[in-house]
């Protein structure tokens, strides 16, 4: 009776009408709009729209682990060598699905539209200015994120106090108090994941009522702390995307 315990948190979730919609795996009845049967025996949690894979009994997800023949987990390799640009990754909302990551301008990342960059042609020359018009990463060994610029000192990426996210002003170390930097992960053919406060991955929320019509989707950090709150977010993957244009996605980011 080890599938009763599903089986009645699926009915709850679902109400009186539930049971039709029930589907068989093994012993146990399943809900195919929250988890996949592996092999007609073994369930796995779909998230952020990744129906998550099955290795040596246990679950996990393509975004930062693979499994090896023998059926054992190891991480991905660490996207720590070059800079990568990121896609939102949420099959099941195909308005976020594939967009890039943006540098939005106010210092902050947004779900797709222009990236916000600057470069002082007057000061450096037009040919010392990168083209701008994508927002590149990197990643560095002990967890850190920076944006990928010339700019002196650089832009550290953070996580500020209400978990979205955000990146430091051009020539300064600047951040809100209580702003987090580091904990975060990077892989190679997988995602950039979020591992501060218990990490639980990323959302993407929409613009206010009454935003103007150009406002985007903000990024925020989902986790233990954060996640009463953005219940009513949408939760999205990051895919780490190779970048091949140079080794810098802009002067600076603004």
């Amino acid at each position: 009776m080890a599938w009763l315990p599903l089986l009645l948190a699926t009915m709850l979730g679902h109400g009186s009408g539930a049971p039709a919609a029930l589907k068989t795996c093994g012993q146990s009845l399943y809900d195919a709009t929250e988890y996949i049967c592996h092999a007609d025996n073994f369930l796995c949690r779909i998230t952020a729209g990744e129906p998550l894979s099955v290795c040596g009994g246990a679950c996990y997800s393509t975004f930062q682990y693979a499994c090896s023949p023998g059926g054992t987990l190891a991480l991905l390799p660490a996207a720590t060598a070059a800079p990568f640009t990121l896609a939102v990754s949420n099959p099941s909302l195909p308005a976020l699905h594939g967009q890039p990551v943006s540098a939005a301008g106010g210092l902050r990342w947004a779900v797709g539209g222009p990236t916000a960059s600057y470069c002082p042609a007057s000061v450096v020359g037009p040919d010392a200015c990168p083209p701008g018009n994508a927002t590149a990463v990197l990643l560095a060994a002990d967890g850190r994120a920076a944006m990928a610029v010339v700019v002196p000192g650089g832009q550290e990426v953070y996580l500020a106090p209400d978990w979205s996210v955000g990146y430091t002003q051009a020539h300064s170390a600047g951040m809100p108090a209580g702003s987090v930097v580091g904990g975060f992960g990077a892989y190679v053919g997988g995602g950039f994941v979020n591992l501060n406060g218990d990490g639980w991955g990323w959302v993407a929320c929409a613009p206010p009522p009454g935003a103007a019509d150009d406002a985007r989707w903000r990024l925020v950090g989902r986790n233990a702390t954060s996640a009463a709150a953005l219940a009513g977010c949408a939760p999205v993957n990051l895919k780490v995307v190779p970048f091949n244009s140079s080794s810098v996605g802009a002067w600076q980011y603004t």
